[in-house]
């Protein structure tokens, strides 16, 4: 594929720089160059009409490799990445084995370089198997070039031991993303605990269990000065405490998901296993108070907590069905409906969410400046269609969101100076 390109007639969005413009964005060998100084052999992609801006990165997804690969791999997730227009993901460390050493860091990075369609930045676990016991070799894995710590699918419940984490993490200058949840008041729960959980007669999860922890992280925040970062925020208490600790000043940032901004608990009364998540689908209080948060900048990042599984693990009873959906191709198009089509979101904050929110956390410099690696993610606002999961490049199939009409997605994605996605002529 020609590796001289020139994508012309776009606006382009990039909030790292404050800019908003029409104007051509040129790739040469991997990397942005001065558009004032290219020449004829650059092939030029027409954008005329689209938002051409800084490469999506989602923070928070579970690629299942190595271990259940029926149900994804580094390839098949990174197309799927690529398809929904994102140009980088943060990979999950509870994969089997856990990523809680230098070995599986490596491993992950050779696989990455090898079937990847887009950058997979390594995020390892804050405790040895994640099993919340004892600190993991967070020295090592810093050496080893994680950007983050998290211990997703599973949260620490001593407190003691996450303020040691902490304290170390931020030795390391290392982010911690948390899966806030307090497992004695979570039970057997599998949705949220309010009127249409007693109306289903299913067992629930009260909005306190994840509150407590996000209390509990802000103030470790505020103890240790580690850097907190709470994944997948779905209460309105959450948001509350999220915004009060940004107010003074703390290192708390938080994100939203795409089913959470979007979806209800009432949507579980069909028994459907797809929207069966954890934290769980809540009220419709929630999802506003999710939605305003992320308008008002309270919640800086979108990220999809994409959770493939196969269908034969969904194919089971509510109960026994797995926590999770996959959200990696559906997310920009459900986001810009509910942000900025219904919303009336700026798009540059909402690119933002997507673009400098994410890069922030991860300390990365992340813009179309010339000199950067070429990332660059291409929406066309307007584009009308409808969501088919039947032709997702993600090998799972577990969302609630297929035969969904929608209205804008991105129709071309720049991972690494290279187009691994293109709906343009």
């Amino acid at each position: 594929m020609n590796d001289k390109f020139c994508l012309v007639n776009g606006r382009v969005v990039d909030p790292a720089r404050n800019l908003d413009e029409v104007m051509p964005v040129a790739v040469n060998r991997g990397v942005i160059v001065d558009a004032a100084k290219i020449d004829d052999s650059y092939r030029r992609i027409d954008c005329t009409g689209k938002i051409v801006c800084p490469g999506f990165i989602d923070l928070h997804v579970h690629l299942r490799q190595p271990g259940n690969v029926a149900a994804e791999t580094i390839a098949s997730g990174t197309a799927a990445a690529a398809a929904g227009g994102f140009t980088a993901v943060v990979a999950m460390p509870n994969t089997s084995p856990a990523a809680d050493n230098a070995g599986a860091i490596e491993y992950l990075r050779q696989m990455a370089a090898r079937t990847g369609m887009v950058r997979v930045i390594p995020c390892g676990c804050l405790t040895k198997n994640y099993a919340g016991e004892e600190m993991a070799g967070i020295g090592s894995l810093a050496q080893a070039g994680v950007l983050a710590l998290s211990d997703d699918g599973k949260c620490i419940q001593d407190h003691s031991l996450m303020r040691h984490v902490m304290q170390y993490a931020r030795s390391f200058h290392l982010p911690v993303l948390d899966h806030c949840e307090e497992n004695s008041l979570k039970g057997g729960g599998v949705m949220h605990e309010g009127t249409w959980s007693v109306l289903l007669g299913m067992s629930g999860i009260p909005s306190i269990a994840e509150e407590l922890i996000v209390a509990r992280d802000i103030m470790l925040a505020r103890d240790t000065g580690c850097r907190i970062h709470i994944q997948h925020a779905s209460t309105a208490g959450s948001v509350n405490l999220i915004r009060a600790a940004r107010k003074k000043n703390l290192p708390v940032t938080g994100e939203a998901t795409p089913h959470h901004l979007t979806l209800t608990d009432e949507m579980v009364k069909t028994y459907d296993t797809n929207y069966k998540m954890n934290p769980p689908l809540r009220s419709e209080e929630d999802r506003k108070a999710l939605v305003k948060a992320v308008l008002d900048g309270t919640i800086t990042v979108i990220a999809t907590d994409h959770a493939p599984h196969t269908q034969t693990a969904k194919l089971v009873e509510f109960d026994n069905a797995p926590f999770g959906i996959i959200g990696l191709e559906t997310a920009v198009p459900l986001t810009l409906g509910v942000l900025v089509h219904k919303g009336r979101m700026p798009i540059s904050k909402y690119v933002s969410c997507f673009t400098a929110g994410p890069a922030q956390i991860l300390s990365l410099d992340w813009d179309l400046a010339p000199g950067r690696e070429a990332n660059v993610t291409v929406l066309d606002l307007e584009d009308e269609f409808t969501i088919d999961a039947s032709k997702f490049k993600s090998k799972a199939r577990n969302t609630p969101f297929d035969h969904w009409k929608c209205k804008g997605r991105a129709v071309l994605t720049v991972s690494q100076g290279r187009i691994v996605h293109s709906l343009l002529d």
